[in-house]
């Protein structure tokens, strides 16, 4: 008797595991202690101009699989359900990061009036695009990697301690913290209750690995200072990331 294939969940999680060395180590290379503080400065205003994109792509896709589930698309209807209560856990959370960066000692002019980067276009405008021409089902490849790299339960500690920020400055690396394994475990399940076709299977899969690039590229350039990050592929340290 043959093995059971892996879930859709588990096939993603292996993918994204074979490839995310160079996040991780971006990651770790960011939250370094030398300088940290304008370093978590730069961080909230990159994360403001990623999560506030978050709610209208959710928006955006449950729209369109409203109307495709009006169609008789089998996957539309779920999947609209699914955005529907994830709309609601991450509403208010770019508010958050305004709040963090006043405590920090920036303000929220420092994250709303420079022009995104391009690296944050090209993470959040390809899932509009592959919403609004191919299928909304492929936003799931993105909220995989973002809920899968969220931060670390241990962060919050590592950058008031380094820092001396108050609670006041912390308040989307603490929540994400916490809520972010339970958001991912409820994404897991969806997916592998829907009734993917191989070609579906496989738009959520691009979308995760395009998303898990143009992440890797965004940290980077967020630790760029001091010394180099370790190069693609020599270890995989603690993910510390961010959430939609």
């Amino acid at each position: 008797m043959s093995a059971a294939r892996p879930s859709t969940s588990a096939r993603l999680r292996v993918t994204l595991g074979l490839l995310d060395g160079e996040l991780l180590a971006a990651m770790e290379h960011l939250w370094r202690p030398e300088d940290l503080l304008p370093r978590y400065r730069a961080y909230l205003c990159a994360m403001h101009t990623v999560v506030r994109a978050s709610v209208p792509l959710m928006l955006r896709a449950r729209e369109r699989a409203r109307l495709l589930d009006a169609c008789g698309d089998p996957v539309a209807g779920p999947l609209a359900a699914y955005l529907t209560e994830h709309i609601r856990e991450e509403e208010g959370h770019d508010a958050w990061l305004l709040d963090d960066l006043l405590a920090a000692g920036s303000t929220p002019g420092d994250a709303l009036r420079p022009m995104p980067e391009p690296v944050v276009a090209a993470l959040a405008g390809s899932q509009y695009y592959w919403i609004e021409h191919h299928h909304p089902v492929a936003l799931l490849g993105y909220i995989a990697v973002l809920e899968g790299y969220a931060p670390a339960a241990n962060l919050t500690a590592r950058i008031a301690r380094t820092t001396g920020l108050p609670d006041a400055a912390l308040r989307t690396v603490r929540e994400h913290a916490a809520l972010d394994t339970g958001h991912l475990d409820d994404l897991h399940a969806l997916l592998d209750r829907l009734p993917l076709t191989e070609g579906q299977q496989a738009d959520v899969t691009v979308s995760a690995m395009h998303s898990l690039d143009a992440l890797a590229r965004l940290f980077v350039r967020l630790g760029r200072s001091g010394t180099a990050p370790p190069p693609r592929g020599a270890g995989h340290p603690s993910p510390m990331g961010v959430s939609p």
